[in-house]
């Protein structure tokens, strides 16, 4: 998954596609989790994954943030690979909110300031505000 030779990433705004995406958890091989999955997500508008648990939204996530490569197909941004991208820099530029939410060990204002680590105080708040926190 760790390629040098990949491309800097500065900012990712592009529509993201899935093109007949396979994928098969390598500690479960007899059973394929997603099949010739194919979307786009355009750019500017709202995409919901929705599906009953254990149909594979969150492996969709996995795949794109390329904590594993699909078994076959293509996962795409702007219609460039993402795996021409560097790695540490792509999930740098992709925000997720997990079904679960992850507080760390510390008050809300740090958990909130950890996302940016350099927002004033009055961003705090307002993304406070803005989550109902």
């Amino acid at each position: 998954v760790w390629k040098k030779e990949t491309e800097s990433i500065y900012d990712i705004d592009g529509d993201i596609e899935f093109d007949n995406v396979n994928f098969i958890y390598p500690s479960r091989e007899a059973t394929p989790v997603l099949r010739n999955l194919s979307f786009i997500a355009r750019a500017g508008q709202t995409t919901a994954l929705v599906g009953s648990s254990g149909c594979g939204k969150s492996t969709c996530i996995s795949l794109f943030l390329r904590y594993y490569e699909p078994s076959s197909g293509r996962i795409s941004i702007d219609g460039r690979s993402i795996t021409d991208y560097n790695v540490k820099q792509l999930r740098q530029n992709i925000g997720v909110v997990s079904q679960e939410p992850i507080l760390f060990g510390m008050s809300i204002y740090e958990n909130i300031r950890f996302g940016k680590v350099n927002a004033t105080q009055a961003e705090i708040e307002q993304a406070a505000r803005e989550a109902n926190a």
